[in-house]
């Protein structure tokens, strides 16, 4: 890089002291070739420094790293040391190799290095922080946004090809599910390992058997089956990357028992990042997901599956009693004072069932009242009311449909006013953290901050920006999507109708049907008890809701 006495990109009397080598490149910058290659980097900024009297301290590598990632370990020395006073100069080949985030670029070039007394120079872009007049540096808040733009249009195009792998079927995961194998066809379909499915069958047959979670993860534990994790690192004769437990979990067992990959079918876009900028792992909503079905041979056979199902919805969301039994109420009644739920227990000489709050058992009648009601009695009411529901529907199906098309309407419409005023708030609130992000910068710069205050400032307000973003997204992305309430009404109108022969309460029909339900105490008076039951569907209530509006 040539020298010029005026207004090019260094003038001879701004010579390099201690310098340090900032090099990276991502997955993707390696398909652009030797142009931009690790070795060829430092080629160009090691000649770059002898010829300019620098002297090189340390280079600072970041290999396979994202630009818009800025906890690269390599960034994290490479500060650590600028922050010291190790270097004074750092050089790179482009801005785009030291970031693709626009504003963090723009924020370490205006206000950290600066406070650190820090010169920054990016040969290909002729920017240099020593020379503020020059023409490159006019041009790098272009340059930022341009590389930015970059990040995001490659993150498109990998995504686009992700999806269209997957439409093919093309299995992408870098590891398969415990009991398969990655197979030799171009789709990478999953082929079984008999030696791990054998224990895969076995962990449904035990369930099959009346074997709790907990109960099969400690036979295999106690028999040496090694889980999942150990297996692997067995056969690959290597020590795993991942620390952790050699015995077997209850989770890791229950994710076996749930996992749909052992009847054939492949599940991707199970998991997606946030944005290019932000590499939050989120998990997808089931019906973004893309399946296929009898993408691979299965493990399980299919009635198995329904059967291992059938017991774990009975054992959710409500704890079984010492004859292993789940109370088809258990977990959906709530406190109508207090909200908190009520817990069952037998008791009395006739051993009756008994629902009780639990504030109330667990601290006195200082903080609650008992809120008590039988099992018999509360489920006699619940299954009288979801009888009249259903005796509606057949009277008047049409008439039926209209009243919860109304309530549903009404709940959504509800949820909507909610929605947009949470964005609101959340949208000013994003504002005021920017400000004081860039207050924060300028009164360091000014030296009116110590370096550590500004330093935990800005990370507290930068992790409070990042949930707060990640709130908005959401919020707008509900805002968006279109209800299809007619097909949420028939789908609900169809399981009423499915539980019409049903002589008793269920469990399965509870969990189906009902959202939670409040119970009042029982007034002194002999005067109705108030019981209120929040369907799913039309009431358009959440038990947190709920909870919020009797605690204000």
């Amino acid at each position: 890089m040539a020298l010029t006495e005026k207004g090019g990109f260094m003038s001879k009397q701004k010579q390099l002291n201690r310098t340090g080598l900032y090099l990276r490149l991502s997955r993707d910058d390696e398909k652009a070739g030797e142009s931009l290659s690790i070795e060829n980097q430092r080629i160009i900024l090691r000649k770059f420094t002898a010829e300019n009297g620098g002297t090189i301290v340390d280079e600072y590598i970041d290999d396979g790293w994202s630009g818009t990632d800025f906890e690269r370990p390599g960034v994290k020395h490479l500060l650590e040391d600028a922050k010291n006073g190790k270097i004074d100069t750092i050089v790179v080949k482009d801005l785009s190799r030291f970031g693709r985030n626009y504003i963090q670029v723009g924020q370490y070039i205006d206000y950290i290095f600066p406070a650190y007394g820090i010169r920054f120079i990016a040969l290909s872009d002729n920017v240099d922080t020593a020379d503020r007049c020059s023409s490159g540096m006019d041009m790098m808040p272009i340059m930022n946004v341009f590389n930015e733009w970059h990040a995001a249009n490659t993150s498109k195009k990998i995504r686009a090809v992700l999806e269209a792998k997957w439409q093919a079927g093309r299995y992408t995961n870098w590891a398969y599910p415990y009991g398969y194998k990655a197979g030799t066809d171009e789709n990478r379909t999953a082929v079984i390992d008999e030696e791990a499915a054998k224990t895969v069958r076995r962990i449904y047959d035990m369930r099959l058997q009346g074997y709790s979670v907990r109960t099969i993860a400690r036979k295999l534990t106690d028999e040496g089956i090694p889980n999942p994790t150990a297996y692997y690192t067995r056969l690959d004769g290597k020590k795993s990357d991942r620390q952790g437990s050699p015995y077997w979990s209850q989770k890791t067992v229950s994710d076996i028992l749930k996992d749909r990959t052992y009847i054939g079918t492949l599940t991707q876009h199970r998991t997606t990042r946030f944005s290019y900028k932000n590499h939050k792992v989120l998990n997808v909503p089931q019906g973004e997901q893309i399946v296929r079905e009898n993408a691979h041979e299965a493990i399980i056979d299919r009635t198995t599956w329904d059967k291992v199902q059938a017991i774990n919805d009975r054992t959710a969301r409500g704890k079984a009693d010492k004859a292993n039994r789940v109370h088809p109420l258990s977990g959906l009644l709530v406190c109508a004072d207090c909200g908190k739920k009520l817990t069952g227990k037998s008791g009395g000489r006739d051993r009756i069932y008994m629902y009780a709050c639990r504030t109330y058992t667990d601290l006195g009648k200082k903080y609650c009242t008992s809120h008590s009601v039988s099992e018999k009695q509360i489920e006699s009411i619940v299954l009288q009311d979801i009888r009249s529901m259903l005796g509606d529907v057949k009277i008047d199906e049409k008439k039926a449909k209209e009243y919860f098309l109304r309530e549903r309407t009404k709940c959504g419409e509800q949820n909507r006013l909610s929605d947009e005023k949470q964005l609101r708030a959340l949208s000013n609130r994003l504002t005021e953290l920017d400000k004081l992000i860039q207050s924060a910068f300028e009164e360091k710069v000014l030296g009116n901050l110590p370096d550590s205050v500004c330093k935990s400032l800005c990370e507290k307000y930068q992790l409070e920006k990042e949930g707060t973003e990640r709130q908005i997204a959401e919020l707008k992305k509900r805002l968006s999507e279109t209800d299809c309430i007619d097909a949420e009404v028939e789908e609900y109108i169809a399981r009423l109708k499915r539980y019409a022969k049903c002589e008793e309460l269920t469990r399965e029909m509870c969990l189906q049907l009902i959202e939670f339900i409040t119970v009042g105490e029982k007034p002194a008076d002999n005067k109705p008890r108030e019981i209120h039951i929040y369907y799913k569907l039309i009431s358009g209530q959440t038990l947190a809701d709920y909870r919020e509006q009797i605690t204000k």
